[in-house]
This record gives structure tokens, C-alpha cells and sequence, in this order.
């Protein structure tokens, strides 16, 4: 026999009251669904009610013991898997956590939460690639209007052109549709073109500001931009809404950790790992932090539980590596011959083996084995970049043509007259951390780290929306007037302000590519210092090459690239000291190292400082480091690395032909210049 009708209806109307109390009052909803089981036992929506409301109430274990069960029992129920997944996300259980919910979009592929909770899954297991993918099948299945399903299939399958054209035709006809601006910003994420991308999210949330995926989204390209302030304030928001949100503690922990603020992002990450202790990638990150605080054996502590929680994940075997102190046993170099044997290894995991492998058989003075794995992590890096040595050649020759002594004599007294900043530029593993941390050891000057803001005003000024987009750079210097070029240097300083964590007078900014905008530099900033480290072109160069780089530096990953990029840089270099005599103070690493008081007391009188004892005993600093030299700069400078590539010497020979007269001139410049 059947329900009388007025029983179903009352049931129906309790179900709804517990629902649209579960966000509000989870206590309440909870109380009505036991209330509710009580007269229907095993009534399904109430045990979903309950199990929600005990997930949100902070009750992970209660949760689980109620929807385990009853997704078991309706395993082709998407809102049983959704809610599941979420629960075993809050108890710690990744993995499970995100099979729940790909089994939730499988059995409902149009279903946006569930495609945005797989998301937030992803990214809290530090799968950037899946999160985006998830994200992207979010968008498309919140999208209602029929028009905008062709670009969010595009979106999907990573046909990025197809994506823009058909959403920059609909939003000419629908300017106001947040779906679509949202679509185009992840489009103008995808291609590199942050600002565009915030500037469409910062119109999302004019017009919907509740869109909270949007929010995340704003706060993800704010960072990628250096912009941390911005970003924090929007990760903030997003927390004050869903504290415990993993996805969001660990962007606001890698903004923190972005300017500094070491303390407070290690302990989100131990807070997050309380709550999810089986996140390789997030014991990882929180590896990477330990490390530039200087607790090293804390570090390695963490690198080794994300091994041992992914033995896959390349990246872990290489940041033990490169805290250049650790040496990898037998065992460590047998499990990562077991990795790169697998075929299903992805790409950025056998890279990073690869170069890990390097390392450890340098380590064991096996050094063609080790220069193979070098050169095959390089050769597979080099493929995934677009980098291209012709178009930073033309950026040299463009810029000789532009900073003439008239050019810089017509312009004396311009920029922003505060003597703050010390630059130091040249290559990386040139010795740019020895110098900033010996400079750092001065009472009148406080380290910071490679800070983006030259580039980013640079990139700004170059007016370049694409790569085949002609830049206006450094031309456009030319018709900048002293008010605008005083401008940005406000704007430099400005930008740089959250970096700065004590008194000092005077902070370094050790970005080493900002050689290319020394002239630049001069024309915003005339009193700032500007130190040029320089290391033998194949001890520098060849450093690069074994180096991975988290992010840049895309002309290291080629012997051919780099000894070009080394070229350029010396020629640049050159003609800065003819055109502005005296601007740059260059430390020739090896003279640094073989007779370091006399160098250290020079580059002093060149900052205007007076000499201090303790820039001597720069190795007893515990400041914070955030470059691959961390930890060799916490000890005396040592020779064991001047002449490490002589090791490797009979690979060099594409080097060498791509240094040209460089190398033979070396620490000159060469009278006269190979063509490229």
C-alpha cells in the first residue's frame, strides 16, 4: 500500500525546511534529518542532509559514517558521490575524494558544482593541469545559453583561438554576460596575458559579486602577477566565506610566501596538512618554505613524505637535490631509475627525474652518466618553451641603438631621486646570492628576493599583447617625459613596499635579468645601485644548464641558448659602461672568492656604506633565502665550485661555439664582436 498523500507531502516539506537550513544553521538541519529518520528510517535525502550538515559542522569521521553507506547502497545517486567526495576531501583522503567526484560528473556531466569541487580537489592536490581542466568543464556546464556552448567546448579541449573569437563575437552583442567574461579571462590566463585576465574578473565581480569561482580566479592571476597585496585581499574574502577551503589556504600560504612572510605561510601549511596529511604536493610546498627559512632538516623531512606519498612526483626528488647539501643514497638513485623506466610518467615528473639523476651521479663523480641525464631533462624542458635566442639578441641590438650618451646626457636629473634600491644583475649562479647576502649582513640594507617589477613595467610599456606582437620597448622610452619617468619609478617603489619588512634604508632587488633593463633602470631610478655579478662563462653557463628553474629563465634549458643569452649579456653589459662610465659595479665572482675582503670592502665603497665586520660573516645571517643558493650562502665561501664544469669539459663544444670571443676575453669584454 502507498503513503497517504498528506504524509508524503509533510515529509517533503521537512526535507525542504532541513535543506534550506544546512548552510545557516548546519545544527539545526542536522537535528530535523534525525528527526526526519526517525520516522522514515533510511529515508536517502535525509541521510544526505545529515551527512552534509555533520561535514559542515567540522564532523569529517560522522560524516563519512553516514554517506559511505549510503553511497554504497545508490552508487548512481550524483548527489551521494558529490557530497561523499566533499567529505572525504575534509577527512584528508584525496585520492578517494576525487574518484568520488569524477564519478559524480560521470554520472552527471553538466553538473557545475561537481565539476568545481573536483577542481578545488585537484588544486589542493597541487594538480594545477587536472584543477584547470576541471575548471574549464565547470564553465561549460554552467553555462545556460546555448551560444556560449561551442567556445566552452573550445575552452575544454584547449583550442584557445576557437575560444576567443567566438567569445570576443558574443560579448560584442552581450557585454554584461558574466559567463562569458569569465570564459575569456581564463582564455587570456591561458596565453599569459594576466592583466587582461584580472581586468575582465575585476568587471565579473562589478556585475556579480558573488561569482566566488571568479574571485578565485582574480586572486590566482593577482599573484601570478607579483600583485600580493591585491591577491590576499581577494583569497581573504573567499576564506571569510569557506575557511577550511584547502584550495584557498594554500594560495593565500604561496602569496605569503611570495613577499616574505615565512612564519604565517608555514603555518597554514602544517595547519592544512592537519587536516589533509596525504597531499604530496602540499608537503612539497611546504618543503620549499621550510627551506628558504633556513630549516633545512625540516625541509627534507618534507621532501621525503611527499616522496613517500607519491613516489611519481619528480619534483619532490629534485628539491631535495637542490638544496645542494643533501646526497642521494643507492636507493634514492635505484627509485628513480624505476620512475624513468615507467612510460606512463608524465613530462614534467621525467624532467625533473632526470635532472635530480643528474645530480646524484655528479654527486658520485659518474659524470657522463650525469651529463646524459642533464642533457636529456634539458632537451625535454626546451620543448615545452617557445623561447627564442634570435628575439633577445634583437632586444640587445635594439636597446644599443637607443642608450646613446646624448640619449642619457638629455636626460640628466629625470626619474624618482630615491637612492633605496640595489639591483644586482647578470646571469643566474653568477653569485648574485653571495652578493645579496653579503650586502644583507649590513645594518642599512635588508634582502628581499628576484622581484618581477622591472619586468612587469617593462612588459607594460611594451604594449605586447601576443608573441608576434611588435614591442614598443625600450623605443618608447625615448618619448617619456621626466614626470612620467619619475612616475614609475614611485611605481617601482611602490609595488616593492610589501617586501620590505624592516627600517633599513636601502633593500636589493637581486632579479638577475634585469640586466636587460639597465638603462631603464638609470632613466626611473638615477640613484639607485646597480651591481653586475659575473662568473666564467662556462662555470656560470653550464651552472644554468643543470639547474630547473621553478619559473623563467627559459634560455638555460640549451647550451646553444645559453651561451648566446651569456653573449648578448656581455655585450650589453659593455656598452652600458661606455655610454653611463662608472654606473655599474661589476664583482668578478672568482676575484670574490679569492680574495673576498678586498672585494667585499669595494662593492661597500661603490653602495656608499660604510664597512661592516658582519658583511664578512655573511654566512651566520638567518634571513631568508629564496633562490637555488640557499643554502650554500649559509656557509664560508668555498672554491669547490669555481671549476665544477671542467668535470663535463668534453660536452662543452656547443657551448663554447655559441660564447664565441667571449669566452677567450673573459673577465674583459672582447675587442670585437662575433655575429650571432
Amino acid at each position: 500500500m502507498s503513503e497517504p498523500a498528506e504524509a508524503v507531502g509533510t515529509l517533503q516539506i521537512a526535507l525542504e525546511n532541513a535543506l534550506s537550513m544546512l548552510s545557516a544553521k548546519p545544527d539545526l538541519a542536522a537535528e530535523q534529518a534525525t528527526e526526519i529518520l526517525k520516522v522514515v528510517p533510511g529515508q536517502p535525502n535525509a541521510l544526505l542532509i545529515q551527512g552534509a550538515a555533520r561535514r559542515a559542522l567540522g564532523d569529517a569521521a560522522g560524516a563519512l559514517a553516514v554517506l559511505v553507506p549510503l553511497a554504497d547502497a545508490l552508487p548512481d545517486w550524483p548527489a551521494a558521490q558529490l557530497e561523499l567526495g566533499h567529505a572525504l576531501g575534509a577527512s584528508g583522503r584525496q585520492d578517494a575524494a576525487i574518484r568520488a567526484l569524477q564519478r559524480a560528473t560521470q554520472l552527471l556531466p553538466d553538473w557545475s558544482d561537481a565539476w568545481r569541487a573536483l577542481g578545488d580537489q585537484f588544486t589542493s592536490n597541487g594538480d594545477t593541469e587536472a584543477a584547470n581542466a576541471a575548471y574549464a568543464h565547470q564553465i561549460k556546464a554552467s553555462v545556460s545559453n546555448p551560444r556560449l556552448l561551442e567556445p566552452a567546448a573550445a575552452l575544454c579541449d584547449g583550442r584557445i583561438a576557437v575560444a576567443e573569437a567566438l567569445l570576443r563575437s558574443f560579448l560584442k552583442q552581450h557585454p554584461t554576460d558574466v559567463a562569458a567574461i569569465r570564459m575569456l579571462a581564463e582564455v587570456a590566463a591561458r596565453l599569459g596575458r594576466y592583466a587582461d585576465s584580472e581586468t575582465l574578473l575585476q568587471r565579473c565581480l562589478e556585475l556579480a559579486p558573488g561569482f566566488h569561482a571568479a574571485r578565485h580566479n582574480l586572486a590566482t592571476v593577482l599573484h601570478r602577477q607579483g600583485k600580493a597585496q591585491a591577491a590576499l585581499d581577494e583569497v581573504e574574502e573567499l576564506l571569510a566565506l569557506e575557511p577550511r577551503n584547502a584550495g584557498y589556504l594554500n594560495l593565500k600560504a604561496a602569496v605569503l610566501t611570495r613577499i616574505g612572510e615565512y612564519p604565517e605561510a608555514i603555518e597554514i601549511f602544517a595547519a592544512v596538512l592537519r587536516q589533509y596529511p596525504k597531499q604530496a604536493r602540499i608537503w612539497m610546498s611546504y618543503g620549499h618554505a621550510l627551506k628558504t627559512a633556513g630549516r633545512q632538516e625540516e625541509a627534507v623531512r618534507a621532501y621525503r613524505t611527499s616522496i613517500s606519498l607519491e613516489p611519481t612526483l619528480g619534483e619532490a626528488y629534485w628539491s631535495l637535490a637542490n638544496l645542494k647539501t643533501v646526497r642521494f643514497i643507492d636507493e634514492d638513485i635505484a627509485a628513480m631509475r624505476t620512475q624513468l623506466a615507467r612510460e606512463d610518467l608524465s613530462a614534467p615528473d621525467r624532467y625533473h627525474f632526470e635532472f635530480a639523476l643528474g645530480k646524484a651521479l655528479e654527486d658520485a663523480a659518474s659524470y657522463p652518466d650525469s651529463f646524459a641525464h642533464y642533457a636529456e631533462g634539458n632537451r625535454l624542458r626546451r620543448r615545452e618553451l617557445n623561447y627564442s635566442a634570435a628575439d633577445t639578441h634583437d632586444h640587445m641590438l635594439r636597446s644599443l641603438g637607443i642608450f646613446s650618451r646624448e640619449f642619457f646626457a638629455a636626460r640628466v636629473n629625470s626619474g624618482c631621486a630615491a637612492p633605496d634600491p640595489i639591483f644586482v644583475v647578470g646571469l643566474p649562479r653568477a653569485g648574485s646570492t653571495l652578493i645579496e647576502q653579503i650586502l644583507a649582513s649590513h645594518s642599512q640594507v635588508e634582502g628581499t628576493m628576484e622581484l618581477p617589477d622591472i619586468t612587469m613595467l617593462a612588459r607594460e610599456l611594451s604594449g605586447r599583447k601576443l608573441r608576434r606582437d611588435t614591442s614598443r620597448y625600450p623605443e618608447i622610452l625615448a618619448t617619456l617625459d621626466r614626470e612620467a619617468l619619475s612616475e614609475l619609478g614611485e611605481r617601482y617603489l611602490a609595488q616593492t613596499r610589501v617586501q620590505r619588512k624592516t627600517d633599513a634604508p636601502y633593500f636589493i632587488d637581486k632579479m638577475p635579468n634585469n640586466f636587460q633593463h639597465v638603462g631603464f633602470i638609470h632613466l626611473i631610478l638615477p640613484r639607485a645601485r646597480i651591481i653586475d655579478a659575473r662568473r666564467h662563462p662556462l662555470g656560470c653557463c653550464f651552472s644554468g644548464f643543470k639547474q630547473h628553474f621553478a619559473r623563467g629563465q627559459n634560455f638555460s634549458y640549451s647550451l646553444e641558448d645559453i651561451g648566446r643569452y651569456y653573449r648578448d649579456y656581455v655585450q650589453l653589459m659593455a656598452h652600458v659602461d661606455d655610454v653611463l662610465p662608472g654606473r655599474v659595479h661589476r664583482v668578478i665572482y672568482e676575484q670574490m672568492v679569492s680574495d673576498t675582503e678586498a672585494e667585499v670592502r669595494r662593492l661597500l665603497e661603490y653602495c656608499q656604506l660604510p664597512f661592516e665586520a658582519s658583511c664578512l660573516h655573511f654566512y651566520e645571517n638567518e634571513r631568508a633565502v629564496r633562490t637555488a643558493s640557499s643554502e650554500q650562502v649559509r656557509r664560508p665561501i668555498f672554491r669547490d665550485g669555481v671549476d665544477q664544469w671542467r668535470n663535463y669539459d668534453p660536452w662543452l663544444g656547443p657551448l663554447r661555439d655559441a660564447l664565441g670571443s667571449v669566452l677567450d676575453s673573459y673577465p674583459a669584454p672582447p675587442q670585437s664582436w662575433d655575429a650571432p
